[in-house]
């Protein structure tokens, strides 16, 4: 079973590079169909985060969890990455949607590594969701970083590198967090949380294009991807 959760949660984050590289190989013009389909990307990015917020994580920490106390989780959460997304906007740095894609896969690949100790099939379906959401943050955030002084072939191997994250927190919550299933559910709201401030900060207003309407349909392909994986696992 290790080795199982290994390799899904490691093909979870080689997602976001297998994103990387279709940013990197399509050379089209920024033409109008395109610009639409990325902003239709970034909405299916966001689909797939709601989703995983409300089939997967918030449901899981309210079984363990009282509701006051996942309200409390979920708003620290949100305060988290909103101060970390102002520290981001202070430094003027361009690799916002990268470190926004890494503050969310490891707290989730944690409770990933927890859950498969207590339920492999829900740590399937949160590495199922994982993967969805990685893919287009990945696209999303090397075409955010295509005008950095970071040479290409070295922001390729970081987005590889990225895949090796997930199994060493996976196992981190295998180890450390399967027994302490409360703390594992506090980590899924607070990354909810995290995730929803997200969604709404850098996700949503990224995914509309002004007279064009069909772009956000992206979230509702998202969304539904997300419901479909949880009724088949």
């Amino acid at each position: 079973m290790l080795l199982k959760m290994a390799l899904v949660t490691w093909f979870a984050g080689l997602s976001a590079f297998v994103g990387a590289l279709i940013a990197k190989w399509e050379g089209s013009t920024e033409t109008l169909a395109k610009q639409r389909f990325v902003h239709g990307v970034v909405a299916a990015g966001g689909g797939i985060l709601l989703s995983a917020i409300m089939y997967a994580l918030l449901p899981e920490a309210s079984k363990h969890l009282p509701v006051w106390a996942v309200a409390v989780a979920f708003l620290a959460g949100g305060g988290l990455f909103c101060w970390v997304d102002e520290w981001l906007a202070k430094k003027a740095t361009k690799a916002s949607q990268l470190l926004a894609m890494l503050l969310d896969f490891v707290p989730e690949a944690l409770s990933l590594g927890a859950m498969f100790a207590f339920d492999p099939r829900f740590g399937m379906l949160l590495a199922l969701f994982i993967g969805l959401q990685n893919l287009p943050e990945g696209f999303n955030a090397f075409r955010e970083l295509k005008d950095s002084k970071v040479p290409e072939k070295q922001r390729l191997v970081g987005f590889f590198l990225v895949a090796f994250i997930g199994p060493l927190a996976a196992f981190i919550g295998y180890y450390l967090l399967a027994d302490a299933m409360q703390i594992t559910a506090l980590i899924m709201a607070t990354a909810a949380g995290g995730i929803l401030y997200l969604i709404f900060q850098d996700i949503a207003p990224k995914a509309t294009m002004r007279r064009h309407w069909t772009p956000p349909l992206g979230a509702v392909i998202g969304f539904v991807l997300g419901m479909v994986g949880n009724q088949l696992l």
